[in-house]
């Protein structure tokens, strides 16, 4: 499995920037997981969106699915300028109907999972875990069979965690406060937690992700280390991990 850092701000993007958004491919197959302000365009310095197999989305908030509505668009300027028909599958949750039903426009389809039952795209196999945020939001673990990504998408801290992430290759946390600060109220984490889930599950790499926009960011990683002693990365666009 290749992953690639596609955006990780939280919130908005930071100039020249795109919120969360990440690719995963392996054996040709392209997921897109999450697709935020600015995403698609950069997406397009790794792969073309026609290139693209699959979106999974996390949640509706908008800094998780700013760019939808663009691909959107994307995709039917590719049927006039390419006539390419095909049709791009982007699952989603059923919780908020209407903005699962936006799902679908020309050529993108809405494809529901259901969070109690894996869920198999292209070469992946995908578990949920419900997230502590204001809205219905989905934590992802998911294999290839061989090595493991869990993405807490948005959340905040939860015992439910450990079992989640337990032995993860790759775990993706929410760290959009600094140590001390409590993130709990909009459904979010601080450096020290994403640490602990880390260090409790026993993972291999920790990336810190959903980043904020004030402060220096290298004091996370610092703040990380006092309770995690494996590889920790924070998140940068064009970042690569790879099984």
């Amino acid at each position: 499995m290749k992953l690639t850092v596609i955006g990780c701000w939280g919130g908005y993007p930071a100039r020249d920037g795109a919120t969360s958004s990440y690719l995963l491919e392996k054996n040709n197959f392209s997921l897109l997981i999450d697709a935020g302000s600015g995403s698609l365009s950069k997406l397009q310095n790794y792969r073309d969106v026609s290139e693209l197999d699959a979106v999974i989305l996390s949640h509706y908030h908008h800094d998780h699915i700013a760019d939808i509505g663009v691909l959107q668009y994307a995709k039917l300027i590719q049927f006039y300028v390419k006539n390419s028909d095909s049709v791009l599958p982007i699952y989603g949750h059923t919780k908020d109907l209407e903005e699962f039903e936006s799902l679908s426009h020309e050529y993108t389809k809405g494809m529901p999972y259901d969070p109690e039952q894996e869920l198999k795209i292209g070469p992946f196999t995908i578990q949920f875990l419900e997230t502590v945020h204001p809205v219905p939001c989905y934590g992802m673990r998911i294999t290839d069979g061989e090595s493991v990504i869990v993405y807490t998408a948005d959340s905040s801290y939860k015992d439910e965690w450990k079992d989640f992430a337990e032995n993860a290759d790759l775990l993706i946390t929410d760290c959009n406060y600094y140590a001390g600060q409590d993130g709990s109220k909009a459904g979010h984490m601080n450096s020290e937690e994403g640490a602990k889930i880390a260090k409790n599950a026993g993972v291999k790499t920790l990336v810190l992700s959903h980043l904020p926009q004030f402060g220096n960011l290298d004091q996370l990683v610092e703040e990380a280390k006092q309770y995690y002693h494996g590889t920790i990365r924070l998140a940068e666009e064009g970042m690569v991990w790879q099984s």
